[in-house]
């Protein structure tokens, strides 16, 4: 079952038939993902084929990672298949 960790803790874990593995970045569905160490920020980026990608800090035990998980809401046709997925960076670790 593949997670995402961060400080000590799991904040996202899915079935392995759940994740899409794109550019060597792991994208879980939406509902993998533990809300409460999650806040939406400001930040935005585009990527030429995928679109404008949107980010969450990750907050666990009063820490926080800025700007630490993406998502696509809606990304471009070439991408349709992560959308609303999230993936992470910043030390943030993935394991399958």
């Amino acid at each position: 079952m593949p997670s995402a960790i961060w400080n000590n803790a799991v904040i996202a874990d899915a079935d392995a038939s759940e994740v899409i593995v794109v550019e060597g970045n792991t994208y879980f569905p939406r509902h993998a993902i533990k809300a409460e160490h999650f806040r939406r920020t400001e930040k935005e980026t585009v990527c030429s084929w995928k679109g404008t990608a949107n980010y969450f800090d990750v907050i666990v035990n009063d820490e926080v990672n800025p700007n630490a998980a993406w998502t696509y809401e809606h990304p471009k046709d070439a991408a349709k298949k992560i959308t609303s997925f999230v993936a992470f960076w910043k030390g943030v670790t993935v394991v399958a």
